[in-house]
């Protein structure tokens, strides 16, 4: 029995990578948070310093260190570079398979552990973000992984008869803390409130019954404190209370207030979850009504997940920014949600709703649909510039990238596997058409990173990114105008300014510079810099300007 689950672990492991690692650096880092984040990053490693998180050569009090240390490790193995950005999501997503395996295996049995890594890793964004340089994959491991091990604990003190729950409860709350506190370095104090609003939901619906012991619950936190410790306590004691002060100032700034451009409407995360999560969200619907429950823990676990994903999809309704990655922990219930229903399904316990293949095939036909008018617009974009009224994006259609229109095979086959995943469910072969379902999203996703992301980006901030990698070694400043990016700060390979005066456009503009400037702005905001008449044009690329100030030029 041990040998057969290693070997399947083994498997996962192996197809995991094979679907997340491959063309991780094909395309540059995206503005802003890919950047932002591996600027950070470079950053530790230039300043050897890594309690502290700095970018631009300043504190950057928004996140803790744990992402950064994971990518600084991984750009001492790779080099500076995209692959390196990325790869330590692309360990994150092999893990979370396994783990869901293994989840879903403790909690019924190994077809539903099968299920579960098939629904989080073959559907939309889950599997794109195990392609990313962000934070939220790991943050969101952690989480889930906290909640589940008080689940754990819970049923073993509660007496859920369970098999396979049987160490100690106290062996759980340990681990729920350890892992609460891992999530609390990833990205903060959000992991422990959306955790005790999730508790709090469960003590309504248990009847307002405490499900704890006051001293595990102490000693979760105890321990939880403890992980934390080892950079909110050794950061204060080192340097003093401002850099943490100044963390939790912005933590509770961004539950209060939203920021530039990442304003939505309300129901902005639910359309999110239903588009990105496809097809699982879907195929999840059906789980969040009532049905018959072959055992407690059963019933029990089910409502867990659709608590977390109600707790996470209002509360970040709730909080004024809308960016896709906030709601993202609401793709393990989901994900959970979806398998559910295949498994159900599969075993005769729940009746076929058929609603479910029919939006699926309409959700997916229209994704389909837009992946191929992708290529075929693409084939044809220069023909519509005249019909597009900014400046800027008719330069950015004007990019030279080579289209053979080869690149619509992608949604034709996200069109095929709906089909035939949509047969298979009429024929009511239900793990078939699940494994169909997500096994094709999966390698739709694959082929779009490879093929069709890396032409879209040079429309979009290719032309730019260049321009800056030209400039590393060279002793300059860069900088942009008109709009905000950290990609000159990677791109350039920065090095900590030794003249202060840098930081200011003013001066870089005006004043008496102590090296060459280089400037990169937009086509439609470089007339805002007409008087400017020290400021030399080089060239126009796809939508940006780049322009140089030598020394002396006063």
């Amino acid at each position: 029995m041990r040998t057969t689950k290693l070997s399947s672990i083994l498997l996962l492991t192996v197809i995991a990578a094979l679907f997340f690692i491959p063309f991780l650096g094909r395309v540059h880092l995206f503005d802003w948070d890919e950047i932002n984040f591996a600027e950070c990053s470079r950053e530790m490693l230039k300043l050897d310093d890594y309690t502290r998180i700095y970018v631009n050569f300043k504190p950057f009090w928004e996140k803790p260190p744990m992402f950064f240390w994971m990518q600084s490790i991984s750009m001492q193995i790779f080099g500076i570079n995209e692959f390196a950005a990325r790869f330590p999501n692309a360990i994150c997503g092999i893990v979370t398979l396994v783990v869901l395996f293994l989840c879903g295996s403790k909690l019924y049995d190994k077809k539903f552990g099968i299920l579960w890594a098939l629904a989080f890793g073959g559907s939309l964004f889950p599997n794109m973000y195990f392609k990313s340089g962000i934070i939220d994959p790991w943050f969101n491991l952690f989480t889930f992984l906290s909640l589940y091990y008080f689940i754990l604990y819970h049923w073993k003190r509660n007496g859920f008869e369970k098999e396979g729950v049987d160490r100690k409860p106290v062996f759980y709350a340990v681990w729920a803390g350890i892992f609460m506190g891992l999530a609390i370095l990833t990205k903060g104090q959000v992991a422990l409130m959306v955790f005790m609003l999730v508790l709090g939901c469960y003590f309504v619906y248990n009847r307002f019954k405490i499900f704890f012991n006051w001293w595990h619950a102490l000693l979760f936190l105890v321990v939880t404190a403890l992980v934390t410790c080892t950079w909110y306590g050794y950061e204060t004691a080192k340097n003093g209370p401002w850099f943490i002060t100044e963390f939790l100032k912005y933590q509770y700034r961004l539950f209060t207030t939203h920021d530039a451009g990442q304003e939505g409407f309300f129901g902005y995360h639910f359309v999110v979850l239903l588009i990105g999560c496809f097809p699982a969200s879907l195929f999840a619907i059906p789980a969040f009504f009532k049905g018959s429950y072959s055992s407690k823990a059963d019933k029990d676990f089910k409502m867990w997940m659709i608590l977390l994903f109600w707790v996470v999809t209002i509360l970040f309704t709730i909080v004024q920014s809308r960016i896709i990655h906030y709601s993202s922990l609401a793709w393990f219930p989901i994900s959970f949600l979806a398998a559910y229903t295949f498994y159900k399904w599969d075993l005769k316990e729940m009746a076929y709703k058929k609603y479910a293949g029919v939006l699926a095939s309409i959700l997916g036909s229209i994704i389909a649909v837009v992946i191929l008018a992708v290529a075929l617009i693409a084939l044809n974009i220069k023909q519509l510039i005249p019909y597009v009224h900014d400046t800027f994006a008719q330069a950015n259609m004007a990019a030279d990238v080579k289209w053979n229109g080869w690149e619509g095979i992608v949604g034709i086959l996200l069109l095929v596997t709906v089909i035939v995943g949509r047969r298979q469910l009429n024929k009511h072969v239900f793990f078939k058409a699940a494994t169909t379902y997500f096994v094709g999203t999966g390698i739709v996703i694959f082929l779009a990173a490879a093929i069709i992301v890396p032409k879209v980006e040079k429309y979009s901030q290719a032309a730019a990114i260049e321009f800056f990698e030209q400039r590393q070694g060279e002793d300059c400043y860069v900088t942009t105008l008109g709009y905000w990016s950290y990609g000159h700060f990677f791109y350039t390979h920065k090095e900590k300014p030794a003249n202060p005066n840098s930081y200011d456009e003013a001066w870089l503009l005006t004043g008496k510079i102590d090296k060459p400037v280089y400037f990169v702005t937009k086509v439609d905001r470089v007339d805002n810099y007409k008087q400017y008449n020290l400021l030399k044009e080089l060239y126009r690329k796809n939508g940006f300007v780049f322009l140089k100030r030598e020394v002396g030029a006063q």
